[in-house]
């Protein structure tokens, strides 16, 4: 693959995952959006790897991706046995409404013992608090990975741009725990479709130096 293929790639998959944070809470199609435009990006990154000759561009945006989703599996594995856990701890009166399938009854039951003991609810906030911890752990790595791979594709191009959309995304991963930390993310995809369309694949000859006259003996 060509660098002018790889930057179209690379442009178009960021774009994606552009229009993917824009459409996060309307789109129902937008996971796979986003999955396409990883993608894209991914094989740019490998086109690109492959015509700067420097391995780690590709590498590392591999690392940072593995690294996701072994965070989202865990994130999802950590929920699960979390549900699992309140299930097993019900107190006799839940484990009733459950059986019958009175879902309505079960939420007044919660209500209505609010103020007694609820400590069995506790595996369950426990479990979330665990699973958001391990995913945030596990976002910062893969950005740390991601920037790394950034940072050598603007070393290699001469555009900033991808040095910059690197920071951002780890600074926004740092802060995910805000709502701030999900729009500098965002931002930094802007800026990473930019850069990469901003890749010079044509570099100007330059002209031939002409040879110094030679003064008349």
């Amino acid at each position: 693959m060509d660098l002018e293929s790889s930057k179209n790639l690379g442009g178009v998959g960021a774009l994606l995952l552009v229009i993917a944070g824009v459409g996060f809470f309307g789109t129902p199609f937008v996971g796979l959006l986003g999955l396409v435009g990883i993608i894209l990006v991914l094989i740019a990154l490998k086109g690109m790897s492959d015509h700067y000759k420097e391995a780690g561009i590709f590498n590392n945006a591999l690392y940072a991706v593995i690294t996701a989703i072994i965070g989202i599996v865990a994130f999802v594995g950590a929920i699960v046995a979390s549900v699992f856990a309140l299930l097993s701890n019900l107190p006799d009166w839940a484990h009733t409404l459950v059986d019958a399938g009175d879902w309505a009854g079960l939420a007044e039951g919660f209500r209505a013992h609010a103020l007694e003991d609820m400590s069995f609810i506790w595996p369950l906030i426990s479990g979330i608090i665990l699973a958001l911890v391990v995913l945030f752990i596990f976002a910062v790595v893969a950005m740390v990975f991601f920037r790394k791979s950034l940072n050598s594709l603007s070393t290699k191009s001469g555009v900033g741009l991808f040095g910059t959309a690197g920071l951002l995304m780890l600074i926004g991963a740092v802060l995910t725990i805000i709502v701030v930390g999900i729009l500098l993310i965002w931002i930094a995809w802007i800026l990473l479709t930019i850069a990469f369309f901003s890749v010079k694949t044509y570099v100007a000859p330059q002209p031939t130096p002409q040879p110094t006259p030679q003064p008349p003996s």
